[in-house]
C-alpha cells in the first residue's frame, strides 16, 4: 500500500536528505526508517533481544538425548 505523505515539513526532511544521499525521496525515507529501526534495535538490552529466541527454543520438545561428550563427540564424527 502506498504511503502518501501530506505534512509539509515531513515532505522537506524527505526533499532534504534525498538531496544529500543522492537519492530519491522514497529512497530517503526507506533509509531514514531503516536507520530508525536500527537505532531502536541496538538500544535494546540484549535480554530483551534474546527472550523472543529463548522462548522459541524452550517451546520446542526435547529430544531426550543427554548433550555430554559422548554426545559430542558422535556429532563430530569422533565417536
Amino acid at each position: 500500500m502506498p504511503l502518501n505523505i501530506r505534512n509539509d515539513l515531513v515532505n522537506d526532511l524527505a526533499e532534504a536528505l534525498a538531496a544529500r544521499t543522492g537519492s530519491n525521496k522514497t529512497d530517503a525515507v526507506a533509509r531514514a526508517l531503516r536507520n530508525e529501526l536500527q537505532r531502536l534495535d541496538d538500544a535494546m538490552s540484549l535480554r530483551e533481544r534474546l527472550g523472543p529466541v529463548q522462548a522459541r527454543v524452550a517451546s520446542r520438545p526435547t529430544t531426550g538425548k543427554e548433550a555430554d561428550k559422548a554426545f559430542y563427540d558422535e556429532l563430530s564424527g569422533e565417536g
